[in-house]
């Protein structure tokens, strides 16, 4: 049972949520196609978007109900202005800070990182090859990416990398990317395609869970595949070759969700209080904090509203249908 008090993070399936997810900013220095429509997105004006101050107001009444973790995502966070800032004002609270970045600009802030307190990254790379990072990224920063990749390693930072995998683009890399692990001491999380409003998803494009250790099987005799104890409420399925200094992962949000045990909530770039990835419904927690109004009662009942599986879609046929999707935001304006 939940020790929060008032208990107004526990859903009303016995889910207690401690992990809140922070956007701070909806633009990016990449253009990821699974994550960005390529004609771009409409953003937030600058004066809808959450200042520090709100940042720092909203994280803090979290923490005094329960939550322990935060993770900033974006868009890229390291993009925003006054990300220092940010940061060591979470820092100030007693919770445990992790970021999401896709590693371009982050050699520029090992020292923030350091002194803040942050040990965990999560760093998006979907491809090994520099010509389909351009293609999927629509940038040619695979250099930065990659070498960046190494920095965070050697200065002591405890690094996953997070790869979406696209049948026919970048499942012919799944070996490669369980290689990397060989040597270096990560995690390569393989995440299976998302639907997200203009990121054309079908599920023909999607490599599932099943296909993917279809793969390392093919690759690897069954006898060297680890099976590793997950984390309480991880996402992931984990793994690692026997003798390899790394592991790998796979987050099955489509084929096989971890709804059950999910812990997380997540706070949009303009305030708005998601209860789950695929849920369309939002609460307005930055208007209800201009207001001067106290927010609690929209954060407990946007959690008592959370649907048991995918935002209500608890069926593959529900999660293929397009205007569902639709519904939702595009993923660079929900965060990563």
């Amino acid at each position: 049972m939940s020790t929060t008090p008032n208990n107004i993070l526990q859903d009303k399936f016995g889910r207690d949520h401690a992990y809140l997810r922070i956007s701070l900013i909806e633009r990016c220095n990449l253009r990821c196609s699974y994550c960005m429509p390529e004609e771009g997105v409409p953003l937030s004006s600058k004066s809808h978007l959450m200042t520090y101050e709100e940042i720092y107001d909203i994280a803090k009444t979290f923490v005094k109900h329960g939550v322990s973790k935060i993770r900033l995502t974006g868009g890229e966070p390291l993009v925003r202005k006054d990300f220092n800032v940010v940061l060591e004002k979470l820092a100030s609270l007693p919770v445990e800070l992790s970021i999401t970045s896709n590693a371009v600009i982050i050699d520029k802030f090992i020292d923030v990182l350091k002194v803040n307190g942050v040990k965990s990254l999560n760093i998006s790379l979907d491809s090994l090859n520099r010509d389909k990072f351009k293609e999927i990224t629509r940038r040619d920063n695979f250099d930065q990416v990659y070498n960046n990749i190494l920095l965070l390693i050697k200065e002591g930072f405890n690094v996953k990398v997070n790869v979406v995998l696209m049948k026919g683009f970048n499942d012919n890399e799944i070996i490669d990317f369980i290689h990397f692990t060989k040597d270096l001491p990560i995690s390569v999380r393989f995440i299976e395609f998302m639907p997200f409003d203009g990121n054309k998803w079908d599920m023909s494009k999607m490599v599932s869970y099943s296909d993917i250790m279809n793969h390392v099987y093919e690759s690897f005799p069954k006898t060297s595949v680890e099976r590793l104890q997950d984390a309480p409420n991880d996402t992931s399925k984990n793994y690692k070759i026997k003798d390899f200094t790394g592991s790998f992962a796979i987050i099955s949000s489509v084929t096989n969700p971890f709804c059950d045990s999910c812990n997380r909530l997540r706070l949009t770039a303009n305030g708005q209080l998601k209860n789950c990835l695929f849920s369309a419904t939002e609460s307005d927690i930055l208007g209800t904090l201009r207001a001067g109004k106290p927010i609690e009662p929209i954060i407990e009942k946007a959690v008592k509203a959370k649907f048991k599986v995918r935002g209500g879609m608890n069926t593959l046929e529900k999660l293929q249908e397009p205007e569902r999707h639709n519904q939702n935001r595009s993923m660079i304006t929900i965060g990563g």
